[in-house]
């Protein structure tokens, strides 16, 4: 068994011809680019059981070579995987049941009958291959690069294959970040938490390809830099696999989905205080201004415009082919991976309330957040609470992804009226008088519902 750590980027085909002739991999590649034919078979049951256990079985060939390799269950971060991986050489194209025995094969598949294996797509690609390797630090690093071109092939449907893989082979996960962002400063590189298997099987399936990844599980003792590293770990991993799936079918809710990510990961790092000094997050901070200056107009708009919502998927391709969305995902990854804010924090204090416990720490900021709101202004001049969307924000994502560490009544309750309360502020004043008071009615009263709630009165009393 051997674990393989990789990243797989996804590109068009003008960014696959670049990078062969990229100066930085020309620089490093000790070996030459190596192009080789891979034909391969997936196999599961008609049920799909190995699908649903997160393990893919294949056969390949490689030239006169016929290789079995079965990948269990692993972890994926923002595009950036690793899993376990067993390889069989075999005298011939034929799949060996006797090679899965318990030593590879998971526990949650005991009992299933291996004879039900059947071939259920195809991945036939050429594959030109690099070894890439530099000195980091002390360090030797070694890297596999593959181009890959070819498709993946379900009965009568097929899917272009077109990106770049990087396999580490020897040195730390993190120079595989920083390879890939090197790349992508003048590239378009899209970071693509999807594997070869698992776009066959959305050919069969365009909801197989789970968008919603697990939540993290926090605790009330967790110290705060743990806390934020997990939760933003799980909102770029989400939006990376929503942008693929929305490139993959344009479906509206999955861009909605996604400029949301984008919102609670600007909203979390702009809580975090002196836990986070603001020059260690001007960047990040910068990178998804940018990104939702261009996209939560556009989505706003296109709640109420067909033409909008009709047009969004190209717009979306289009990003897509831009660095932008590449080198944010990348650099992102790398800042996380580092914890880079906790690197020159240098206060005492900062230092302290990283270390916090969740538990204790996010009361203070939601009581210190709520008093600030000032909602009782609001219902009075409820046509300024757009001003508050910042706060609003920073108030939801908490909430929606850490509400279960806090003990406040109703708290669930609260934040479903905060999400009304936030839907609401986001809806722009016009000109059609009628409508204005409308909304500046509902505005009001929804002002006073959270203003009521047990739990937002709890927060009032610090």
């Amino acid at each position: 068994m051997q674990k393989e750590t990789e990243i797989k980027l996804r590109v068009s085909r003008e960014t696959l011809a670049a990078l062969r002739e990229h100066p930085l991999l020309k620089k490093r590649n000790k070996s030459g680019w190596e192009s080789r034919e891979l034909l391969n078979q997936y196999f599961d049951t008609p049920e799909r059981d190995l699908a649903k256990a997160k393990v893919a079985l294949r056969l390949r060939r490689d030239g006169e070579d016929v290789i079995q390799t079965l990948k269990t269950r692993g972890q994926s971060i923002a595009g950036l995987s690793e899993r376990n991986e067993y390889d069989w050489n075999l005298p011939k194209a034929k799949l060996d049941i006797k090679k899965l025995d318990g030593e590879c094969w998971p526990e949650e598949l005991a009992e299933l009958d291996k004879k039900t294996l059947k071939p259920i797509f195809t991945t036939d690609f050429v594959r030109e291959r690099a070894e890439i390797s530099w000195g980091r630090g002390k360090a030797k690093v070694v890297i596999e690069a593959a181009l890959d071109l070819g498709h993946v092939i379900a009965g009568k449907q097929k899917e272009e294959i077109c990106e770049l893989e990087l396999e580490l082979r020897e040195g730390e996960p993190a120079a595989l970040l920083e390879l890939a962002a090197e790349l992508a400063e003048k590239l378009a590189l899209m970071p693509c938490d999807i594997s070869k298997a698992e776009r066959g099987y959305r050919l069969f399936d365009a909801n197989s390809y789970a968008v919603s990844l697990p939540a993290p599980e926090l605790t009330p003792e967790m110290p705060l830099d743990d806390a934020f590293t997990a939760l933003a770990w799980h909102l770029l991993g989400s939006s990376q696999r929503l942008a693929e799936q929305y490139r993959f079918n344009g479906h509206w809710r999955l861009l909605q989905d996604w400029v949301q990510q984008l919102i609670d990961l600007r909203a979390l790092v702009s809580s975090l205080g002196q836990a986070a000094p603001r020059p260690s997050t001007q960047a990040l901070r910068a990178a998804l201004d940018a990104l939702l200056e261009d996209w939560r107009p556009l989505v706003n708009v296109g709640q109420d415009d067909e033409d909008v919502r009709k047009a969004a998927p190209e717009q979306f391709l289009e990003e897509l082919e831009d660095p932008r969305w590449g080198q944010f995902s990348l650099n992102t990854s790398r800042w996380l991976m580092a914890r880079s804010w906790t690197v020159d924090r240098g206060t005492t204090r900062g230092n302290r309330q990283g270390a916090a416990q969740l538990a204790s720490w996010l009361p203070r900021l939601l009581s210190d957040e709520a008093i600030a709101l000032r909602l009782n202004r609001y219902q009075q001049q409820p046509e300024d609470l757009a001003e508050q969307l910042p706060r609003i924000e920073r108030i939801q994502a908490w909430l929606r992804l850490a509400r279960g560490v806090l003990e406040i009544p109703e708290v669930d309750r609260l934040y479903g009226e905060m999400n009304k309360l936030q839907d609401l502020a986001n809806q722009p004043i016009t000109d059609d008088l009628e409508s204005n008071d409308e909304l500046l009615n509902a505005r009001k009263q929804q002002a006073i519902a959270v203003y009521q709630n047990r739990a937002w009165k709890t927060l009032l009393r610090g």
